[in-house]
């Protein structure tokens, strides 16, 4: 598995990023073909947190784990992907698009500035390009509970490749908005 690590304002020990790519290569048999791996090591609140991300075909599994000791952050992260793959083994084999979209580390985050006038300004800090491939709108909403999100844009193909997105209700149920052109 290629693991690309990163820091957010800390430094990190040889022996726990050894540990995090022992315990992340343990997962490398689960999955088909080459995975990628992204572990972010930072800290919040006194807590160690540990956000790993495994891009495979075209299925991303997020997770982010906050506790008192990096070891048992990187422990509890490959546990909660194992425990992701196996809650969702039969729907990852049956309805995920192989290619469905192409992944890339970038993102779109809006923030407001104020302007002398107290006027609230946005600025993109950030972008994130993707090449969406249709999919089911299970197959959307699957996606987006692997990757932790709350919404999940993508071409559904039972509206005719129709730009959509699914979101996560407060009730707990689903929504989806789709494109009318």
């Amino acid at each position: 598995m290629k693991i690309q690590f990163s820091t957010k304002n800390m430094t990190i020990p040889d022996r726990v990023y050894s540990h995090a790519e022992q315990r992340i290569n343990e997962l490398d048999q689960l999955f088909l073909g080459t995975p990628e791996a992204s572990v972010v090591f930072s800290a919040e609140k006194g807590k160690s947190v540990i956000e790993l991300t495994i891009y495979t075909g075209s299925t991303i599994f997020r997770v982010v784990e906050k506790t008192s000791d990096m070891i048992v952050s990187i422990d509890a992260a490959v546990s909660s992907v194992r425990r992701q793959m196996r809650t969702n083994r039969a729907r990852l084999a049956k309805n995920v698009n192989v290619d469905a979209f192409e992944k890339d580390s970038d993102e779109v985050i809006f923030i407001p500035e104020v302007d002398r006038y107290d006027e609230p300004s946005y600025q993109v800090v950030r972008s994130k390009y993707f090449e969406f491939g249709p999919m089911t709108v299970q197959e959307a909403i699957l996606q987006m509970n692997l990757i932790g999100h709350a919404f999940f844009a993508f071409r559904n193909e039972e509206r005719d490749d129709a730009f959509s997105v699914v979101y996560r209700r407060n009730d707990g149920g689903y929504g989806i908005l789709v494109d009318k052109a």
